[in-house]
């Protein structure tokens, strides 16, 4: 643990002594819900940030699928 982080932790401590017990309580059940989100939801903010498509299509066909949806316009350019 780092120095920083101890010092966080003080910090917190030294607010939540002045709190009642129910708002502890209140408290330590919403910690310990994020903990239990934290797992999840890195490894999904983990795979989403690449961009990476949902499906199971391989990156050959995906390749393809883009190359067959591009559009060309001719147009005139007049200068």
């Amino acid at each position: 643990m780092t120095v920083a982080t101890k010092n966080i932790i003080e910090t917190y401590s030294s607010l939540f002594e002045g709190l009642d017990s129910l708002t502890k309580l209140e408290l330590i059940e919403r910690l310990s819900k994020s903990l239990r989100k934290e797992k999840t939801s890195k490894e999904k903010a983990f795979f989403s940030s690449f961009g990476a498509f949902p499906d199971g299509k391989s990156a050959e066909t995906i390749t393809e699928e883009i190359k067959r949806s591009r559009t060309f316009r001719d147009k005139d350019l007049k200068f």
